[in-house]
C-alpha cells in the first residue's frame, strides 16, 4: 500500500528541512548569487517584461538581487499580495522595495495596499518558491495551496526556484497541484514542461 500524499509530503518537507540545515548562511548567499546570475543569462528573463518575484523566507533561495536587475532593465515587477476577502494571492506592482513592502498576514513581505494590482494573466514570468521540486516540474509547497491557486490563473512561464538540496526524485501530485515550466537552481536551468499560452 502506498502512503497517502499528505503523509509523503510531510516526510519530504522534513527531509528538506534537515538538508537545508546543513548549508551555512555563507554558502546560501553564494548559491543564491549563482542562481540569480544564471537566471539573468536566460533569454526568457531578458524577454520578459512583467515578472512576479517573491520575497524570500529564510529557508528559500534569495532571488531579491534580481529586483534591481529587473528595474534596471525597465521590467514591471510584481509580488504576491494576499487578499483576505477571497483568501487567495493576487499580484501587485512594486517600484521601491523600501517604501512598497509591508509584512503580510503570514509573515511574508508583500506589496502594500496602495500598490496597484497586475492581472495574473498578464505576467510573462513567475518565479515560484517552494519546499521541494522534481525535474518534471512538480512542486511541493508549504501545504496551504496558495501558490497553486495563484498559478492556475497564470498564462506566462513559471519557474520554480530552489537550492540544489531541494531537488527530489519525485513529488506526490494531487489534482490541484500545478506543474511548473522551468526549474532554476544555482547549478542548473531546467526545462520541465512547455509554457501555457
Amino acid at each position: 500500500m502506498t502512503p497517502a500524499p499528505a503523509n509523503s509530503k510531510a516526510a519530504i518537507r522534513a527531509a528538506i528541512r534537515a538538508r537545508l540545515q546543513t548549508v551555512s548562511p555563507e554558502q546560501r548567499s553564494l548559491t543564491a548569487d549563482a542562481a540569480c546570475a544564471r537566471l539573468a543569462e536566460t533569454t526568457l528573463w531578458r524577454q520578459a517584461r512583467r515578472v512576479l518575484l517573491y520575497a524570500p523566507l529564510p529557508d528559500e533561495l534569495d532571488v531579491w538581487p534580481v529586483f534591481a536587475l529587473a528595474q534596471a532593465a525597465g521590467k514591471t515587477v510584481a509580488l504576491p499580495r494576499f487578499d483576505a476577502a477571497t483568501q487567495i494571492y493576487t499580484a501587485a506592482i512594486i517600484t521601491n522595495d523600501a517604501r512598497d513592502l509591508v509584512l503580510g498576514p503570514f509573515g511574508v513581505r508583500e506589496p502594500a495596499p496602495t500598490c496597484p494590482g497586475l492581472p495574473l494573466n498578464q505576467l510573462d514570468l513567475v518565479l515560484v518558491p517552494g519546499v521541494a521540486f522534481a525535474l518534471d516540474g512538480s512542486r511541493l509547497g508549504r501545504g496551504k495551496g496558495f501558490y497553486d491557486r495563484l498559478l492556475a490563473s497564470v498564462r506566462g512561464t513559471t519557474c520554480g526556484v530552489a537550492h540544489d538540496e531541494q531537488i527530489v526524485a519525485a513529488v506526490p501530485v494531487e489534482p490541484h497541484d500545478v506543474r511548473l515550466n522551468h526549474i532554476l537552481t544555482p547549478t542548473r536551468w531546467h526545462l520541465a514542461s512547455p509554457a501555457r499560452f
